[in-house]
């Protein structure tokens, strides 16, 4: 399955499921946010700058070898076997490959770096060099897949792959993208749930079984948020909040087995409504929200 900043949220469901999603939720960040100098910076940080064509084209084959195995390391839902067995052993069995498998892979998101991240529609990337937007690009893109597939690579590939881009953002702080008119709100969100203890997160879970019954409800709100951030020209806005919701999932101490199981789709929810609300009709603010209703006992913080 191809990702898309549209569906940001779906990338978020497989990024709190791996162990090193968070680091790259803050790559694609880093790319959503940069301005000319972050992208330079970027260019001037692959391992290819300055050397002769031979190492160029030698760097090249290993980049290229490291992403096959990242490619191959990550086993994905959609070549999953169903477990079988009763109901409750099924079930089980199902959530556990839940944990372990994505709805994408890294060819995928790859992609999305390339073409979304650093797309035409990128405010700086149109009118930049288009050997340092490539560049750049390369670095990303290295970075995130050598993240995404950090358990199946050996440390010597991963540091290959993530070195320079670590490197690079280890000496200054990239900017952040831009939140839009609920970008206070979000903040405030975002801030309780790094700072859930365990009742909280039980809470969340208890939320998440009591609203099962709303999924249909719940994805036809989702899909009009997203259209709502579409036609809004606030796509990547969108997408930059499930992003930093990804961090927050994890400093919040949930688990993968908590994304498996609701707890990511219920926070994508209460994140997607906050961000478009100024867009959202109440039903839908309402289905979004519950979750946060039902933890909290308050509204979402929705800006006046």
């Amino acid at each position: 399955m191809p990702y898309s900043l549209v569906s940001a949220a779906t990338l978020g469901f497989d990024l709190v499921r791996l162990p090193a999603g968070a680091q790259v939720a803050d790559v694609l960040l880093t790319g959503l946010g940069a301005d000319a100098a972050t992208l330079h910076r970027l260019a001037d940080g692959h391992p290819a700058t300055g050397r002769p064509d031979a190492e160029r084209a030698a760097l090249a084959v290993r980049a290229r070898r490291a992403h096959e195995l990242a490619a191959a390391g990550v086993p994905q839902l959609r070549d999953m076997r169903d477990p079988g067995g009763d109901a409750d052993d099924r079930s089980a069995r199902l959530v556990t490959l839940l944990e372990r498998g994505t709805i994408g892979n890294t060819p995928a998101l790859e992609r999305l770096v390339r073409d979304d991240v650093l797309g035409p529609e990128h405010q700086v990337v149109a009118d930049l060099d288009p050997a340092v937007a490539t560049l750049a690009a390369d670095v990303l893109a290295d970075a995130a897949t050598g993240w995404w597939a950090a358990e199946a690579l050996e440390p010597a590939v991963r540091q290959e792959l993530t070195g320079p881009y670590s490197t690079i953002t280890a000496w200054e702080a990239c900017p952040r993208p831009d939140l839009g008119p609920a970008a206070p709100a979000l903040a405030e969100l975002l801030g309780e749930l790094r700072g859930l203890d365990e009742t909280g997160r039980r809470r969340w879970r208890l939320a998440v079984d009591a609203s099962r019954a709303q999924r249909r409800p719940w994805a036809a709100a989702m899909h009009g948020a997203a259209w709502a951030a579409h036609v809004s020209g606030r796509t990547r806005t969108l997408a930059a909040a499930q992003l930093m919701t990804v961090t927050a999932f994890v400093e919040g101490g949930f688990s993968a087995r908590d994304g498996a199981e609701g707890v990511w789709n219920a926070l994508a929810g209460c994140v997607q409504g906050l961000a478009m609300s100024d867009l959202l009709d109440e039903e839908s603010l309402t289905i979004l929200g519950m979750p946060w209703q039902m933890v909290t006992g308050r509204a979402l913080p929705i800006p006046s």
